[in-house]
């Protein structure tokens, strides 16, 4: 296993776990926006590709499309469409020799816009739209593509980076959400795609806390009714 991404000492803690649990895995930095970095990544690599994990992303502010920053706009569609795209184009041929598993990590909010979200929306659109796109262009060929979309999960940077580090707003996202989804949840949902026959192909997988019934209906305990008083 190889774990690619700009911070090593994530990376490496990734890894000792993993050492922990019986496997190893090597850590190399990586900046998925840079095209000639992904190359040099993938020429790089040992040995055949089995399975390939876009797993970069991120959200980048609340503004409505009237007040939104364009820069802010574009770094989250390098990152989340363009990111996804370099390391897929690198590593395809091999991925096709080897029989293997392209995996997207999307989000629920590829499927459904909501006020505030019009950047990150528009980018896992996008990212959708690659895997939809990719799998359709590989049919016959021995490439699985698979997308995960989850809903609501709790990790301790994607509010945070998205309300540009008010702890106070990244915690109100969460508020009296009973057991959002966990880093691990999704990273099992991911291992589940992975692990099926050959043969079988899961096209798009949405994973939501129990508590998520949809992008806009979220049970939340411990507040009060806004229709009473």
């Amino acid at each position: 296993m190889v774990l690619a991404g700009r911070r090593t000492e994530r990376l490496e803690a990734v890894a000792r776990d993993i050492a922990g649990a019986g496997g190893s895995a090597e850590v190399r930095p990586l900046d998925v926006t840079d095209r000639a970095a992904v190359e040099a990544f993938a020429a790089s690599l040992d040995g055949p590709v089995k399975l390939l994990v876009n797993n970069a992303g991120g959200a980048l502010g609340t503004e409505q499309v009237a007040d939104a920053d364009p820069d802010d706009w574009r770094t989250m569609f390098e990152v989340n469409v363009l990111g996804t795209l370099h390391v897929t184009q690198a590593l395809l041929p091999r991925l096709e020799a080897a029989e293997g598993t392209v995996i997207v990590l999307s989000s629920t909010a590829a499927f459904v816009a909501y006020e505030g979200g019009g950047g990150y929306a528009a980018a896992k659109h996008g990212e959708h739209a690659l895997a939809a796109s990719l799998r359709l262009e590989l049919c016959g060929r021995p490439v699985r593509v698979v997308e995960v979309a989850p809903g609501m999960v709790r990790t301790d940077e994607f509010a945070l980076n998205r309300m540009r580090g008010d702890a106070d707003g990244a915690a109100a996202v969460y508020d009296g959400v009973p057991d959002p989804l966990s880093a691990e949840d999704v990273a099992d949902t991911i291992a589940w795609t992975a692990s099926r026959p050959p043969h079988v192909n899961v096209d798009l997988l949405v994973v939501r806390p129990r508590a998520q019934a949809a992008q806009h209906r979220v049970h939340r305990v411990d507040r009060p009714d806004p229709r009473s008083g």
